[in-house]
């Protein structure tokens, strides 16, 4: 099931945006030695394991090249695949495949591998009750896809932009003279806005986070940096009055520790900004 932020009309710009990009005049390689009544049949095969993550681009972009593209799905979103599978099978004009390709690799190889990095982190720390976020930390652009994709390999997507929940960083605090001036401002804004907004603050020590306690009306207190023994001690002082998050440098090595910690939540950039892509190639029959 695809999330709120996907959508058909969405999809479709994307791809469309990025086929302009790619195709611009002509796929003048193709064009030049493929005839457009020629038609004939491709593959896609996992090149290594991990989790897949993608498969509903693919009638989305060679439908848009060729209305008439049959495609045989041989795997699901959030699949575990090994290497050698085969998982879709293409028939139809060879131009569409060829000038269709890339685009869908691209989205394809990038989503498993965050699907497969959600997967794996995932299941370090099963049965602590942490539950796995990833970030803003995307590929302009390319966000709807990268949280899609996180969903797919059974982390928690964040906020999704700046509009939608109101997290107050260290530069915010720091500009606006501290924890307490930058929660009642916000309080004050949201009120006068009529908006809704969950409020979450960072905070870099234990001496902070009992600010944020104390200045009240905060959903969610981020824990950016502290060592294990520093979250320990501010999650059991803030005692259920807030959601907690970790944050700041999580680690394979480190992140079940973490998870013990009893925290709410972790989240980790590198889901989307220092992952390995999935290697998927598409073959002809």
């Amino acid at each position: 099931m695809r999330p709120p932020y996907v959508t058909d009309a969405l999809l479709d710009d994307f791809i469309t945006r990025a086929l302009s990009e790619d195709l611009g005049d002509g796929d003048h390689s193709t064009l030049s030695c493929i005839p457009a009544s020629s038609e004939q049949s491709a593959y896609l095969l996992v090149k290594e394991a991990g989790v897949i993550a993608g498969m509903e681009l693919a009638p989305l972009v060679f439908r848009k090249l060729d209305p008439n593209m049959h495609i045989e799905m041989l795997a699901k979103d959030g699949q575990q695949v090994a290497k050698g599978d085969v998982i879709m099978r293409l028939q139809g004009k060879v131009q569409a495949i060829l000038s269709g390709e890339r685009l869908l690799l691209n989205c394809m190889q990038r989503m498993s591998g965050i699907a497969t990095k959600t997967a794996q982190l995932n299941s370090l720390i099963a049965g602590t009750g942490a539950r796995l976020l990833d970030t803003r930390k995307t590929t302009p652009n390319m966000r709807m896809l990268e949280k899609w994709a996180v969903l797919i390999g059974g982390g928690v997507n964040h906020r999704y932009g700046l509009y939608d929940m109101i997290m107050l960083k260290d530069n915010h605090i720091d500009f606006a003279g501290g924890i307490t001036q930058a929660v009642r401002a916000t309080q004050n804004y949201l009120k006068s806005q009529n908006l809704n907004l969950k409020i979450e603050v960072e905070t870099r020590n234990l001496q902070e986070v009992k600010e944020a306690v104390a200045v009240g009306g905060v959903d969610r207190i981020m824990l950016d940096n502290m060592s294990v023994e520093e979250m320990t001690e501010a999650v059991k002082y803030i005692d259920g009055r807030s959601e907690t998050e970790a944050s700041g440098g999580i680690t394979e090595s480190s992140i079940r520790p973490v998870a013990e910690t009893g925290v709410d939540f972790i989240s980790v950039g590198a889901l989307t900004h220092s992952i390995k892509s999935l290697d998927i190639s598409l073959k002809a029959e």
